[in-house]
């Protein structure tokens, strides 16, 4: 029993920034480490015995899961070329209440049966234009920080979710996402998973990513383009979680993302349809 439930963790936690990271149109991933100073006082006199009590039960609140394994991706968003990438991993979950992965910051708001409200703190990559020939004299996207929140319900083994996001610099755009994701065990061992949904954009985050301007056409010989307001993308995914043990795991994961609307018309965009794949091996600490 407690395989399942670590199982079930395993594939919650990592599900979301696995996605992230298999649709980024950076080409890389930068993880920060973080610094623990240790103050000299706690050991002159030496701690009683209940003050170990209280830091053992801390560090039983923290889940934390380090990992890595490689990715394949398309090299920007709408390109018909793809690249695989080495991907370190790691998320640590503190209470179910605050998640931190490579995607940012997830913090719970309020919960109430089955439904959960987050605020989200994170980052969107932006883009360069050294990421393929295609993109050449558009410039640079900047990277920029997000701030935003997502709702979701749950029932039995299905999730509904709704989410927004805003970029401060950047793009300064505005994304919202709408989806499902379903999560079965198929054994103490074994879990599968789906999901699918839709992404909205304003007109800062589509002109920013599939627009042209005069000076863009003229130093990159695209045509001009003015990307409105709308749907985006629908996205689709299926995953498989291994436990080894009570502490191996193995994920493998598929996806393919279809451009629609404004942003599948781009003349930045060669293919519609865009693939990707991951497979991780990650350790529960």
């Amino acid at each position: 029993m407690l395989a399942k439930i670590d199982s079930g963790m395993f594939a919650g936690r990592t599900s979301l920034a696995a996605m992230a990271i298999l649709f980024s149109t950076h080409s890389g991933i930068v993880l920060a480490a973080d610094a623990i100073a240790v103050n000299s006082d706690d050991f002159i006199p030496p701690p009683e015995p209940s003050r170990f009590g209280r830091l053992e039960q801390k560090l039983a609140d923290w889940h934390v899961v380090l990992g890595g394994g490689a990715i394949i991706v398309p090299k920007y968003e709408g390109s018909d070329e793809f690249k695989i990438m080495p991907v370190p991993f790691v998320t640590a979950t503190f209470r179910d209440t605050v998640t931190i992965d490579p995607t940012g910051a997830n913090i719970a708001v309020y919960e109430q049966g089955p439904f959960k409200l987050s605020a989200r703190l994170g980052y969107e990559m932006g883009r360069k234009e050294d990421d393929s020939d295609r993109l050449r004299g558009l410039g640079d996207v900047d990277m920029g920080a997000t701030v935003g929140a997502k709702a979701a319900v749950k029932f039995g083994p299905a999730e509904i979710f709704a989410q927004l996001d805003k970029t401060i610099g950047g793009s300064d755009g505005l994304l919202g996402t709408v989806g499902i994701e379903v999560t079965q065990p198929l054994s103490q061992s074994l879990i599968i998973g789906a999901g699918a949904s839709v992404v909205f954009a304003d007109a800062n985050y589509m002109q920013a990513y599939f627009g042209v301007t005069p000076e863009q056409s003229a130093r990159s010989g695209l045509a001009r383009y003015d990307a409105r307001a709308g749907l985006k993308r629908a996205d689709f995914s299926i995953s498989a979680t291994y436990m080894l043990n009570q502490k191996w795991m193995v994920r493998g994961q598929a996806g393919v993302g279809i451009l629609v609307g404004d942003a599948a018309d781009s003349p930045i965009v060669v293919d519609k349809v865009q693939p990707s794949g991951m497979l991780l091996v990650g350790y529960r600490f």
